[in-house]
């Protein structure tokens, strides 16, 4: 059973040297506030240096967990990132090092996600977050992504997590059971701060790396093969391939496919043109008689599954509309680097004229996901 040591709950720094300030962070922004004379109970330095604090809360654990793992007789594999591996470009399709020296896995040109650290314990292979932050109900809809891609890729082992917390963070028995839960006393990153201000005023030591035969890179292990716009359009045409019913919802709800819906968190299953998309959303402006909206069923953070729909105006300018849980509907702007953006349009080029669907199908699609979580929340 891992168990945090008193040197991690205790933030001992003695044993991991300097390498704390070893690490690059992105601090232009803070750095160009304090020179600006803002105060440090100004909102907007206060959001950038939590930011900042936060990264280097990170890389202070990360080299508390290596010494942690190379000490642990339960740990049998620790990946490494960051300074402590030889950095190659990011692969496809697989679990790499980024750019910025974090452990990702991407397609071809999008990271799906992002993981603190990771390491393997017999047949289970735990994922680890680290946060700061005081409330963490948010964290679980990032959870439950990251568990469904690391099922999906390694599927011979069981995936738990290791949630790293300061004292006083509030929510955690929210978290699933796969989840274990270890806090730390309150973390600083103060001095880090003043030793970027002011790079001469310490003489660092240099680099310390854990030697030891547990230590692995990321794209070394065995995963198997997946596929993520392949497998996204295999589900959306599946979906949409029972001549009897709009939406296929046995398929859907099957446990495997449900496995993906947390990683895609949205699966598109049609498009409607401009005029039907108007009867059912408030679309301001003209628009050619070609464009679509398109639909997609998106599984919130307590398992309903709701329309959603996404009107894409040029390649990187995308739109998602919805209705909140008292009727509202709500507009927001994409990321236009975001992976939604490349998914929708994506999704687009694939869906020919099968794939329209009218205001009556809504209605009826509507119906069978609400019916579907009432009989699953009363069951």
């Amino acid at each position: 059973m891992l168990e945090i040591s008193d040197s991690i709950k205790t933030l001992d720094d003695s044993d991991i040297y300097d390498n704390i300030y070893h690490y690059d962070y992105n601090s232009k922004h803070l750095l160009s506030l304090i020179k600006k004379g803002i105060q440090e109970d100004d909102p907007a330095y206060l959001s950038s240096y939590r930011s900042f604090e936060g990264e280097v809360f990170e890389n202070f654990i990360y080299e508390k967990l290596l010494k942690y793992a190379a000490q642990s007789n339960e740990i049998d594999r620790f990946v490494l990132k960051g300074f402590h591996q030889t950095k190659e470009k990011a692969f496809a399709n697989t679990l790499s090092i980024s750019e910025k020296q974090q452990i990702v896995y991407r397609t071809k040109s999008k990271e799906i996600s992002e993981f603190d650290a990771m390491f393997l314990v017999k047949n289970e292979l735990y994922f680890v977050e680290m946060t700061l932050v005081k409330s963490v109900l948010k964290l679980r809809k990032r959870l439950r992504k990251k568990k469904a891609l690391l099922e999906i890729i390694f599927p011979n082992y069981e995936i738990k997590a290791l949630i790293i917390l300061n004292d006083g963070a509030t929510g955690t028995k929210q978290f699933p059971d796969y989840c274990k839960v270890w806090f730390t006393n309150e973390f600083s990153a103060q001095n880090v701060l003043e030793y970027i201000k002011n790079t001469d005023a310490k003489a660092l030591k240099p680099k310390v790396i854990t030697n030891s035969k547990k230590m692995i890179e990321a794209h070394r292990l065995k995963l198997h093969p997946f596929r993520y716009y392949n497998t996204m359009s295999w589900i959306t045409k599946t979906l949409r391939s029972n001549q009897k019913h709009i939406l296929d919802m046995s398929f859907l709800m099957n446990t495997k496919i449900q496995r993906y819906h947390d990683l895609y968190n949205k699966f598109y299953i049609g498009f409607l043109n401009i005029e039907e998309a108007r009867q059912i959303i408030d679309l301001e402006g003209d628009y050619s008689a070609d464009q679509r909206v398109v639909v997609a069923i998106e599984k919130k953070h307590t398992d309903e599954i709701i329309l959603t729909y996404y009107l894409q105006k040029t390649r990187k300018i995308l739109y998602l509309y919805y209705f909140d849980d008292n009727g509202v509907l709500c507009k927001e702007k994409k990321d236009p680097f975001g992976i939604t953006v490349t998914e929708v349009y994506h999704s687009n080029k694939i869906m020919d004229s099968k794939y329209e669907l009218n205001s009556s199908h809504i209605k009826t699609i509507n119906k069978l996901l609400k019916d579907n979580f009432e009989n699953q929340t009363y069951s």
